[in-house]
C-alpha cells in the first residue's frame, strides 16, 4: 500500500479534525493517509524541517497563526514558501480569513496555490472538493477567490504589480510608510516612490495615506 504524508497546519484544532475528516473520506483505493498535525507556525516549520527526506505530498495550511520569530516565519504564506523551497513537489492547500482584493490577487499570482479558500466560504463540503481537486492535480478556488481573481482580471485599467498591492495591503492595515520595508522587499525610496505613483494612478491625494487607501478601497482593492 502506497503511504502519501499530509501536512495540516491550523491553529484551530477544529479545523484539523475539519480536514482530517475530509481526507479520510476521500476514496483513496491502495493509499495510506500519513497525517502530520500542528498548531502554529514553530510546529509547522519543525514538521516540514523533520520530514525533507520523507517529503509531503500535500500541505493544509492557514494563512493567519502565531508567528515563529525566530526564523521569520509569520504566516501559512511563509510556511508554503518554505515548502516551495524543500519540498517542491507538495501541493499547498491555503486557508485564509483575508478577502481583500489586492492580497488575494497577489496569493495567486506570488503562490499558486494549489487551492485557495476563503474561511467564510468553508464548509464540510467545500474541504472534500478541494482536497479532491488537489489529489487530481487540479486548482481549487472557493468561490470569493473565483469572484476577486474575475475582479482583477476585468479591471484593465490598473497596472500594479505585486509590490504595489503588498503596499497597498500594508497602508490599509494602519502600516507606516517607514515600517513596509519590514514586509516588503523594496528600498524605502522605492517604496516612496512607488506610493507617489499609485496616489497619481488612483486619483488620490498627493502624500496622503489615508486618501489613498480610500481610493484603493473605492476600487474594491483592499
Amino acid at each position: 500500500m502506497q503511504e502519501m504524508n499530509i501536512l495540516i497546519v491550523d491553529d484551530h484544532p477544529f479545523i484539523i479534525e475539519g480536514y482530517k475528516n475530509a481526507i479520510n473520506s476521500y476514496p483513496a483505493e491502495g493509499i495510506n493517509f500519513k497525517i502530520t498535525a500542528a498548531k502554529d507556525c514553530k510546529s509547522g516549520y519543525d514538521a516540514i524541517m523533520n520530514a525533507v527526506d520523507t517529503p509531503f505530498s500535500v500541505a493544509l495550511l492557514d494563512f493567519s497563526m502565531p508567528a515563529y520569530i525566530e526564523k521569520n516565519i509569520a504566516t501559512g504564506e511563509d510556511l508554503a514558501l518554505l515548502i516551495r523551497k524543500e519540498m517542491p513537489n507538495c501541493k499547498i492547500a491555503l486557508l485564509t480569513m483575508h478577502t481583500e482584493l489586492l492580497k488575494i490577487s497577489a496569493i495567486v499570482e506570488d503562490l499558486k496555490p494549489n487551492a485557495l479558500i476563503i474561511k467564510n466560504d468553508l464548509t464540510f463540503d467545500e474541504l472534500l472538493i478541494a482536497f479532491a481537486a488537489v489529489m487530481n492535480d487540479e486548482f481549487y478556488y472557493s468561490t470569493t477567490v473565483k469572484a476577486t481573481v474575475k475582479a482583477v482580471k476585468e479591471d484593465y485599467s490598473l497596472e500594479i504589480d505585486s509590490f504595489d498591492k503588498q503596499i497597498l495591503f500594508h497602508l490599509s492595515k494602519g502600516t507606516s510608510e517607514l515600517e513596509i520595508p519590514r514586509y516588503v522587499p523594496l528600498l524605502l525610496e522605492a517604496i516612496q516612490q512607488r506610493i507617489c505613483n499609485l496616489s497619481e494612478l488612483l486619483g488620490s491625494t498627493p502624500n496622503d495615506h489615508q486618501s489613498l487607501v480610500l481610493a484603493a478601497r473605492s476600487r474594491k482593492l483592499v
